[in-house]
């Protein structure tokens, strides 16, 4: 799913402003480069504030607005819908029909 690092960035940024190496550290799973192109898109959709400061060397906070935080109650209820669809399937399908076949 293309947007679960979306959901998790915003998720993460709801509890604050965050640096990037915060939201790095936060999600070990997601490539350097994946995030900031995560986070890029994001900003340029309106969801996150890149903040950046001039200092050397540089700092940047990102951090959600307010569109973002009204977006929020639509993501988390996606997420729990998730859940629930990822649970009707596996009590639907057995592990064999779910596996690859080879």
């Amino acid at each position: 799913m293309r947007g679960k690092w979306k959901f998790a960035i915003m998720n993460f940024l709801s509890q604050g402003t965050m640096r990037f190496g915060e939201l790095h550290r936060a999600m070990p799973n997601i490539r350097q480069g994946y995030l900031t192109q995560q986070l890029r898109e994001l900003e340029k959709d309106g969801i996150v504030h890149r903040e950046v400061y001039k200092e050397v060397p540089p700092k940047v906070e990102y951090s959600l607005t307010k569109i973002g935080k009204e977006f929020l109650p639509v993501t988390q209820a996606m997420s729990v819908w998730g859940e629930k669809y990822i649970e009707l399937l596996k009590e639907t399908f057995n592990e064999d029909t779910l596996e690859k076949k080879k």
